[in-house]
């Protein structure tokens, strides 16, 4: 009787153990271990902070709370809606369930499993998933053979399924990295570029290097003639040049100093001449009037550096006339079709206001006041003149695309709930909006005609690229014949000539073609939550071929900061993650492009809450493994040279490593030495950086040089001598209190850059010398 009753108990434990403990189910190997087969799969998502360390592993998983395991553990998009990241990714489909609260069946999340892996073979039915998700090798059958594909998922199940996706995701990665690329083919002239088209059609024209400076070329669009270089620059690169009936213009400055001339150059190359000879004078563009015959619109502060009016410029006489003088606050014009002077912004960063005249002979009147944060770019008048086009986040978060009548109503014609609208294409052929751009993770088109859509998807088909890697920069009037570019993160960029008429694509130039897109590494977007709350995107680039485990990282912070980093070629990331490095670009509260909110939480935080997203984002890579926290470094121009020395002040013991190029040290002295043509912008710095005296201690708290005796971490400096906007005493006060307190600190000036070096020798220079360093301090 006795053997009989535990010969009973055993069956029943058995039984018992089959149905609860499914140990052999989710286990790598296959093998039941108690608690071994789960422990990896729940370490790791404890660790990534994606499931909480207390939480019951036996419990079911609901779908949503699976697509959110999926989601942060096999991306970096950790701080927007997971669902969403989901559905992008084809990972999972509209329909699949009426509600995600619902318990995960086995079947469903072996669907999933397979999709992430990009392993599907035509499977119809859950059963299908299941068993290819079993010959995958992410999950086993139970003890008794069946898949059990109905059975609703626990915890620790999917934990452990998630540990064998991540390893199966990274088997193919060698580990060995690929071939060092020199800093000079990264950093040398791309070749030839910036191709656009003349007026006829019968000419183009592009930028080429000429004793190692940009410059422009000009050949027969049949290609029946050899290029003929129109410019000959020798000292500087040309910084922009257009087409002005048969004439080539440009713009170049001195050594750095932004005092930007214009210059005529004949398309034959016979003639070369500065239009605007005035010393100190910075000359911007208004609108090359198409429609008007060898002149033109321009701007200089030739009256008042300080102040830019508005002058008409004869191309071949070099001829001025001042049509319209700035009261003090204009920063933007805008002219009607028949080249007249109708609209204007007036701003001091902060507030606004559009105004507008009849005609030319009329004061302007205010169409628009602005409340303070609010924003309007006037994009183009309607062919009546009776309406204007504007981008503006009046009343709103986020920048739209407007029609504006002449009382200033306002009718909303494109509005992204997420992100700002970047670039409205007017047709003035048409009188239509054709299309609006705005950037989430890379660049999206929202087409409003058929036909250049249509353009579009053949370009795509013929380049086989995604519309976002694709740009339409030039064309003739008919739009027969296009110039049209391809760039992605690991294409520089190709060059092509399309003629629609014949439907055939040539291709111009491919730029950099000496670097190889196998051997460059994929620019990911990236999102995580801040410590207050705020979602913070960005992008991270992981050294080719090297497993995501315990990297050196280099953070790069952008300058501004009122801009943002986006998805595309970077030539200095890319030499970073050549080496080795992966580098987080984060786009921190102050970028634009999230909306007004996202901007106005950045104001008055330069080193407080901006840095914190930066630090934070530090933080993330390291708990995600991805980076090791002993070999952290920082790198950033302008104002990332700011978030550099700030890094580095502020969070001593996070960075082994820094490199401060072109960066503040004193925010006291950058506002004392703002460029002239910045003055009446002087408002919205103090609004958004901090008044000198109203928020002296603000400003003095936050500015790396009154706190150099925090500062341990190794630094190299590097600064143009003719910076206009961050003045070289900014660098030479904290390279001066590093060495007096025996920091190792290494300084880089030269004398003929100015915001960032421009000429070939001066970046290769650099950036040879910044690879020296962070190897030397981060591969230790």
């Amino acid at each position: 009787m006795k053997n009989a009753r535990l010969k009973l108990i055993s069956a029943t434990l058995a039984a018992v153990m089959a149905v609860s403990a499914p140990a052999a189910a989710i286990a790598a190997n296959g093998q039941a271990q108690g608690a071994v087969w789960y422990k990896a799969g729940v370490d790791a998502l404890v660790t990534k902070g994606i499931l909480d360390k207390g939480t019951a592993l036996t419990t079911t998983v609901t779908v949503q709370d699976f697509v959110r395991y999926v989601v942060q553990s096999q991306t970096y998009q950790h701080g927007t809606d997971t669902m969403k990241v989901a559905l992008a990714n084809g990972w999972v489909k509209d329909g699949e369930w009426s509600q995600t609260s619902v318990a995960l069946k086995r079947g469903e999340m072996a669907r999933i499993l397979v999709r992430v892996l990009g392993k599907e073979q035509g499977e119809q039915s859950l059963t299908d998933y299941a068993d290819r998700a079993k010959k995958l090798g992410l999950i086993t059958g139970y003890q008794d053979g069946s898949l059990q594909e109905d059975r609703q998922v626990t915890v620790r199940e999917a934990a452990a399924a998630l540990g064998n996706l991540g390893k199966l995701r990274i088997a193919g990665i060698g580990n060995q990295g690929v071939p060092q690329i020199s800093v000079e083919d990264f950093m040398r002239s791309p070749g030839n570029f910036a191709y656009q088209m003349s007026p006829d059609g019968d000419y183009i024209s592009y930028v080429a290097p000429w004793e190692s400076r940009a410059n422009v070329y000009v050949k027969k669009m049949d290609g029946s003639s050899e290029p003929v270089r129109v410019t000959s620059s020798k000292d500087r690169d040309i910084a922009g040049f257009f087409w002005k009936g048969d004439h080539i213009l440009y713009l170049k400055d001195k050594g750095g100093d932004e005092n930007f001339h214009l210059y005529a150059a004949a398309f034959n190359g016979n003639e070369e001449r500065d239009l605007t000879p005035y010393d100190k004078v910075r000359v911007g563009l208004v609108s090359s009037l198409s429609s008007v015959k060898d002149e033109i619109l321009i701007t200089m502060n030739k009256e008042d550096a300080k102040v830019s009016d508005v002058y008409k410029l004869n191309v071949k006489t070099g001829d001025t006339k001042l049509v319209a003088k700035n009261p003090g606050a204009i920063q933007h014009w805008l002219a009607d079709r028949e080249g007249k002077i109708r609209l204007a912004l007036t701003t001091d960063g902060v507030v606004s206001s559009l105004l507008y005249r009849d005609n030319e002979e009329q004061q302007f009147r205010t169409l628009i006041s602005l409340k303070a944060g609010d924003s309007i770019s006037p994009v183009a008048f309607s062919a009546d003149g009776k309406s204007i086009y504007a981008a503006s986040n009046q009343g709103r978060d986020k920048v739209a695309l407007v029609k504006l009548d002449l009382n200033g109503k306002e009718q909303v014609l494109y509005e992204h709930p997420e992100v700002d609208i970047s670039n409205a294409l007017y047709d003035a052929k048409t009188d239509k909006i054709q299309a609006v751009t705005y950037v989430t993770d890379k660049a999206h088109i929202k087409f409003y005609d058929d036909k250049l859509e249509a353009l579009y998807s053949k370009l795509e088909g013929k380049l086989g690229a995604s519309r976002g890697e694709i740009s339409i920069n030039d064309y003739n009037k008919e739009m027969t014949k296009l110039i049209v570019t391809l760039s992605n993160d690991k294409t520089f960029g190709r060059y092509y000539y399309y003629d629609a008429a014949s439907d055939q694509m040539t291709q111009l130039a491919n730029l950099s073609d000496w670097l190889k897109p196998d051997q460059l590494s994929d620019m990911q977007p990236i999102s995580f939550k801040s410590r207050d709350g705020l979602t913070i995107h960005g992008y991270l680039t992981l050294p080719k071929n090297k497993k995501p485990e315990n990297l050196p990282l280099i953070v790069n912070p952008h300058g501004g900061p009122w801009m943002r980093d986006m998805w595309g070629f970077n030539p200095e990331v890319q030499l970073l993650a050549n080496r080795g490095y992966a580098v987080l670009q984060v786009n921190f509260r102050s970028s634009i492009g999230y909306g007004k909110a996202f901007v106005d939480a950045g104001d008055k935080q330069w080193g407080l809450n901006i840095q914190n997203d930066i630090t934070d984002g530090v933080q993330w890579a390291i708990k995600q493994g991805i980076a090791d926290k002993k070999r952290v470094g920082i790198y950033g121009a302008s104002f990332g040279g700011y978030a550099t020395l700030a890094g580095i002040t502020f969070t001593p013991d996070l960075y082994a490593a820094a490199v401060d190029y072109v960066g503040v040290s004193n925010i006291f002295t950058l506002l004392e030495t703002l460029p002239p043509y910045w003055e009446s912008l002087r408002n919205m710095f103090y609004t958004r950086v901090g008044d000198p005296v109203k928020d002296k201690e603000l400003l003095k708290s936050v500015s790396p040089v009154f706190h150099a005796d925090k500062i341990v971490t190794p630094l190299f400096v590097a600064q143009g001598a003719n910076d206009p906007r961050v003045n070289k005493a900014e660098s030479d006060q904290i390279v001066a209190a590093l060495k007096k307190r025996g920091v190792v600190v290494e300084y880089m000036v030269k004398d003929n850059e100015g915001h960032g070096f421009n000429n070939e020798e001066n970046k290769i220079e650099f950036y040879n010398a910044m690879i020296k360093f962070l190897d030397k301090h981060l591969k230790k």
